[in-house]
């Protein structure tokens, strides 16, 4: 999940930002906050008012994927808030490795989305116990270059697995993703719910994928590189691929209006047991993301949605409409949604996804 320029010097100045940072790397700030994040989540239009507040930045330190950094959090690894998705927190939550959230501290907390809100085991447990505080949201989708692939041919997100496209293909190294849309290929909403039939059906679509794969993009700078460079045709991708290729001049659109549909997510912010910095400055921090200004942001630039509903109200009709939020319940009623999956499926998807990268 990375960001969006609206022109393409912008663009290619924040691409060649975005490749620098790797895992563990950092971009060095206010030292009493650091966030563990996505590259280009740093951009400090996201949190204005923290700059106002404090001078500067907090330290932000950056992962490839989700469970990479759960894996260095459990070795030990130190900060204060982190940025994992919908799929991911209940297992971050799980291991010990955060520390419930006061919302009381969080302004515009009663803001935010009910629908994403009332997405069970998220953003509270059981007991009423708040660990997670949604932020941005967004669709994993099919993407292609408008010059070579006529729309018809992509009706489908079965056109993934399509002889046709050999060589042709992209989808994310990334299981929840890869899972999501084989989950739509065979016809299922609700992937909590995925038997072991299921399960095969889903992961013989992506050995199908799989032979039609050129590469396993890694975040959205090599994703469009490839859409935009002509290396792919067909990518299965986040909102900002097809909003920064756009930006950039290249022929590429997102469809999301698929027999099947799309997937959405919802990630957001965690606050970690232990955590070494101010904690006053982390409220400060979560208060600044969530202010209903960011949304223009957001939704603007990144082509992502912001969770506070207020934020998005105040978006200009035209940028949501282009954006294609302008009824957000026309795509909800089509769209598997990426909740918390349960403990030994998720690990049986990790495990087969990385047997179908190999060609088993």
């Amino acid at each position: 999940m990375t960001v969006v320029m609206k022109r393409l010097s912008l663009a290619l100045a924040l691409a060649s930002v975005l490749t620098v940072p790797l895992m563990g790397s950092a971009v060095a700030a206010d030292k009493d906050l650091t966030i563990f994040d996505w590259a280009g989540y740093e951009d400090p239009s996201f949190h204005p008012a923290y700059v106002s507040k404090h001078g500067d930045s907090p330290t932000f330190t950056f992962f490839g994927d989700e469970d990479e950094a759960f894996e260095k959090m459990r070795s030990g690894f130190k900060a204060d808030l982190g940025h994992p998705c919908s799929q991911s927190v209940v297992k971050w939550r799980e291991a010990g490795l955060l520390q419930p959230l006061d919302p009381a501290k969080i302004a515009d907390w009663k803001d935010l989305n009910p629908g994403i809100m009332a997405m069970k085991n998220l953003a509270t447990d059981e007991s009423g116990k708040v660990w997670f505080m949604p932020w941005d949201w967004g669709n994993t989708q099919l993407t292609y270059n408008t010059e070579k692939v006529d729309a018809k041919d992509v009706q489908s997100v079965k056109a993934f697995a399509d002889p046709k496209f050999e060589g042709r293909v992209s989808i994310g190294d990334n299981v929840d993703d890869a899972y999501a849309l084989a989950a739509l290929a065979i016809g299922l909403k609700d992937w909590t719910q995925m038997t072991d039939e299921q399960f095969k059906q889903a992961s013989d679509f992506l050995r199908q994928v799989h032979k039609n794969v050129r590469l396993y993009w890694t975040d959205t700078t090599n994703i469009v590189q490839a859409l935009s460079g002509g290396e792919v045709d067909l990518a299965w991708a986040w909102n900002d691929a097809a909003v920064q290729s756009a930006a950039a001049g290249a022929p590429i659109q997102a469809k999301k209006d698929t027999d099947e549909g799309i997937s959405t997510w919802v990630c957001g912010y965690v606050l970690f047991k232990d955590a070494p910095g101010n904690a006053d400055k982390a409220y400060d921090y979560l208060n600044a993301i969530n202010e209903p200004e960011v949304a223009k942001v957001l939704v603007g630039d990144w082509g992502y949605g912001q969770a506070n509903a207020k934020g998005m109200a105040a978006v200009d009709q035209t940028v949501l409409k282009e954006k294609g939020y302008d009824d957000v319940q026309k795509f909800v009623d089509k769209t598997l949604f990426q909740q918390p999956l349960p403990t030994e499926l998720k690990q049986k998807m990790i495990a087969e996804f990385e047997k179908i990268k190999a060609g088993y």
